[in-house]
């Protein structure tokens, strides 16, 4: 869940390939070995170099508007944002209280200090020595990893050097909206998860009945995403676990004629692969977007997109999601995504996104 560096909103670290998601890479534990059947490497045999793809305004009308939407999650049992300003962030996840660096809070920190010196962990950003940056543990140094709820699904948490811990709590109002299309459609549903991460969104839609494709370029990831599927009980699910690049495997499954009811991408802000593949993601999104149209099924449920860490109104993502689904109908949503602070009731914006739904 699913977000390091200064380019993004929640500073995520760079990508190494440009579909990798813009997310920390887990030290995850090893896959156990019948975990290792659902997991899929991209065939390079049969995959020629596409040509670059090209774009064409589509014909018909725009799809109907709704915004600014402003999608907000509040404290609960599982998390809360117990305050904020002065560049930081207090949150409570699950039993732990974790300090963390936060650009977007300009404000005062609302809580006494006494407070905020309760904390269990604290991310540093000192690189000289430790890398891109290190936790410290006031009270009792903590494990790499703990157990943790998302409305009664159980994941790990774990503290990476990318300080974050493989949540993100402010994506749980797609999540909920997207349980709800599978819910409410009462047919089989197929739902494509790009730049998947640690795999929340994908256990969401499996738990409500849809069967769920789930890529992301790094394996350790994968890993993560599939401990997470065994802790959560969810293991019979049909979930695939794909390691690739985003953008071919969509190609891909354009070519081969695979379609989804729902798309997810939430895509890195920038990414530079193995084999000097550059992703700029204003000049990219474009044909990504363009490409989660086509492999979408004849009667399709939703398209979610959630950019983080860029300089751009949300109103730019919505124009393009709003000329890419021209004739198809539906409404295009777009806004931010906020959590709500529990000391002052501030609201700490974390990404823009825009949606299409039928």
């Amino acid at each position: 869940m699913k977000s390091f560096r200064d380019k993004r909103r929640d500073n995520r670290p760079p990508t190494k390939g440009r579909a990798e998601h813009a997310r920390p890479q887990p030290n995850a534990a090893p896959v156990r070995p019948e975990a290792k059947r659902h997991e899929t490497k991209p065939d390079d045999r049969s995959d020629p170099k596409p040509a670059p793809r090209i774009l064409a305004r589509r014909d018909g009308a725009l799809p109907a508007e709704r915004l600014p939407v402003i999608l907000e999650v509040a404290p609960n049992q599982d998390y809360a944002l117990l305050d904020s300003g002065a560049g930081e962030k207090l949150e409570q996840y699950g039993p732990y209280r974790i300090v963390r660096p936060e650009g977007q809070a300009i404000w005062q920190k609302a809580l006494p200090a006494r407070d905020w010196d309760r904390a269990d962990a604290i991310f540093t950003g000192d690189t000289d020595e430790e890398g891109i940056g290190r936790w410290r543990f006031p009270k009792t140094p903590l494990g790499e990893t703990w157990p943790m709820k998302h409305d009664g699904i159980d994941y790990l948490g774990r503290f990476t050097s990318f300080r974050h811990v493989g949540v993100f709590p402010e994506q749980a109002s797609h999540w909920d909206h997207m349980a709800s299309l599978i819910a409410a459609a009462k047919r089989p549903v197929k739902v494509l998860n790009l730049f998947g991460y640690t795999g929340l969104a994908s256990l969401v839609a499996a738990r409500a009945g849809a069967e769920v494709t789930h890529v992301d370029a790094s394996k350790k990831a994968i890993g993560w995403a599939r401990e997470n599927q065994e802790m959560a009980g969810l293991g019979s699910k049909p979930i695939r676990w794909i390691v690739d690049d985003a953008v071919k495997f969509a190609e891909r499954e354009e070519r081969r004629g695979s379609r989804y009811d729902i798309v997810l991408f939430d895509p890195p802000a920038y990414g530079r692969g193995p084999k000097g593949e550059v992703w700029q993601l204003f000049e990219d999104l474009p044909g990504l977007t363009d490409l989660c149209r086509a492999i979408l099924t004849p009667k399709p449920l939703a398209v979610v997109l959630t950019a983080y860490s860029i300089r751009a109104s949300f109103f730019a993502i919505h124009a393009l999601m709003r000329d890419t689904f021209a004739g198809m109908g539906g409404t295009v949503e777009s806004g931010e995504l906020i959590i709500r602070e529990q000391s002052a009731g501030r609201a700490l914006s974390t990404s823009l996104f825009s949606r299409w739904v039928a």
